[in-house]
């Protein structure tokens, strides 16, 4: 089975924020796919179905929004890997990430938190050795800005790239339900493609 969890905060006061792009991505990966309903279940909403890999096999996957706010989505996670005695290696995490240009995507296996808690909660909990899907959100350019900059909904002119981006994360799920992490980023990118560049650049207008 495969864990799919979208980072993000619970609620209609934070739905449309920038930190909660990975709930969109994971709401649209269920949507496109014909999950069942989500219900809710280790301190989340959670969607069951299947995702069929380009070969053809069919892949069951669990689609888990924690409502535990972003920052303590470890719990969430980490009950329903446990429960399912499913490997940290086929959990893959949705979330926004600031050092990526609006519209980038990236895909990443282990390594460090970069300051972010949602996915240093989840590694307290499994250990850092899962996939890691990483939306590019755009950085406000000041340290200091972050956190306002998170929290904020996007903006009617970031629809252009948000749309795209979260549709195709969807429409090549095939891959990333394969394994197939380096092919997912780069088919998520042909069909949503986006300017390379420094996010604290592109906020300063340097």
């Amino acid at each position: 089975m495969l864990l799919i969890a979208g980072l993000g905060n619970p609620g209609q006061t934070y739905a449309r924020n920038r930190h909660n792009i990975g709930f969109m991505a994971v709401d649209e990966i269920a949507r496109r796919w014909d999950f069942g309903p989500f219900r809710a279940r280790f301190r989340s909403f959670v969607a069951e179905g299947a995702i069929p890999t380009p070969s053809g096999e069919r892949v069951k996957a669990l689609i888990l929004k924690p409502q535990t706010f972003y920052n303590e989505a470890g719990r969430a996670v980490g009950e329903a890997l446990h429960f399912f005695k499913i490997d940290p290696a086929d959990l893959v995490v949705f979330y926004d990430e600031i050092d990526l240009a609006p519209g980038r995507f990236r895909m990443k296996a282990g390594g460090g938190a970069a300051g972010n808690n949602g996915v240093r909660s989840i590694a307290a909990q499994v250990g850092p050795y899962f996939r890691r899907a990483r939306l590019g959100t755009g950085h406000p350019g000041e340290k200091e800005l972050v956190q306002g900059h998170v929290l904020s909904d996007f903006h009617k002119t970031d629809l252009k790239w948000v749309e795209p981006l979260i549709q195709a994360a969807a429409d090549a799920a095939p891959l990333l339900a394969a394994g197939e992490d380096e092919k997912y980023q780069t088919e998520v990118m042909r069909l949503a493609p986006a300017q390379k560049a420094d996010p604290r650049k592109l906020a300063r207008g340097d």
